[in-house]
């Protein structure tokens, strides 16, 4: 038999039908080929005209099936197809209630003057004003997510299982004092670079001071470090670390120390919301002459790694302030 150019499927049905029948040259290669001795073959008894219609599915390029044969025979295999309705309660993006801008309209966004030798320092009010306006922190905290919530006990749990109750709350102190040491050192260095620096603060933050060099490379014009801001229409108050501008960007700055590396946005957790919230409130605190944009955070680590900063233009300040408003909802809604 010479094989020619031809319709393959022909030539897969007549290789089938003369499988047992007729020679095959040596040099073509296929399951039916033989030597001189016949071999019995499970598969010589093939009823080939009965499988015909297979093969021919097989080498067709186009499918036997359709899309309502292959449902008719799901629908005997498995019974009929339940066919779930659309839901009508489509679930719709969480949008505070109360819509308020970052930005207040009776302030300039021009430069305004400002002392360079003496930047901004507000106190927070004290008494009984004070406790009637809740802080950012105090707000961010009382409203984390049950996520949020989870992850903080469980290191917790952790971390009291390895160091011990006292252990622990020991740990939590020295983290908070070199906090404190950490954002002094940070003043001294914004305010005077000669100023005097005791033996003390340089040994627990020069593996911080040395981590944000490169960052304070680019800070100019500090116009305020540790000052107080509050928001008088949506009630609440916040200290600011820093107001100066990076690269060029005036920008509410907020410094973090941090055992782990976190160079991205989203290793800072609810810090982009808290800048934002500073940033709300200065705008529409009638202290400040001048309105703000943007945002920083930066991450510095005890070692002396580089540390990460985070800068956040007004389009992420905005979107991360509608996440305030919403946690401000939150929070107005438990009390």
């Amino acid at each position: 038999m010479l094989i020619s150019h031809t319709n393959p499927r022909w030539l897969v049905s007549t290789l089938l039908k003369h499988c047992n029948t007729s020679p095959v040259y040596r040099g073509f290669s296929t399951s039916c080929a033989w030597t001189s001795k016949k071999k019995t073959s499970p598969y010589g008894a093939v009823d080939t005209e009965r499988y015909s219609s297979l093969v021919k599915a097989v080498v067709s390029r186009v499918s036997s099936q359709t899309p309502s044969s292959l449902e008719e025979e799901d629908a005997k295999l498995y019974g009929p197809i339940v066919k779930s309705k659309a839901s009508l309660h489509k679930s719709a993006p969480v949008v505070p209630k109360n819509v308020h801008p970052i930005m207040n309209e009776g302030k300039t966004t021009l430069a305004a003057e400002y002392n360079l030798e003496k930047p901004a320092r507000l106190l927070l009010p004290k008494g009984s004003e004070r406790s009637a306006v809740p802080s950012v922190t105090r707000i961010l905290k009382q409203t984390m997510s049950p996520e949020q919530l989870f992850y903080l006990e469980r290191w917790k749990r952790r971390m009291i299982a390895e160091l011990g109750e006292e252990g622990f709350q020991a740990y939590s102190a020295n983290l908070f004092e070199q906090g404190k040491l950490f954002h002094a050192a940070l003043e001294r260095a914004l305010v005077s670079s000669d100023a005097h620096e005791d033996t003390e603060h340089n040994e627990d933050t020069a593996g911080y001071l040395e981590s944000v060099q490169h960052v304070l490379d680019d800070i100019s014009e500090v116009r305020a470090i540790e000052s107080a801001v509050q928001h008088h229409h949506l009630s609440y108050v916040g200290i600011v670390d820093c107001v100066a501008r990076y690269r060029g960007a005036l920008c509410a700055i907020d410094w973090k120390t941090s055992e782990k590396s976190k160079p991205f946005l989203h290793n800072t957790f609810d810090n982009p919301i808290q800048v934002a919230a500073y940033v709300g409130a200065l705008n529409s605190d009638g202290n400040y002459s001048y309105q703000i944009k943007n945002g920083l955070i930066v991450v510095a680590y005890k070692d002396g790694s580089p540390a990460h900063p985070h800068f956040l233009d007004f389009e992420k300040v905005t979107q991360y302030w509608g996440k305030w408003l919403l946690r401000l909802q939150i929070y107005l809604e438990k009390k």
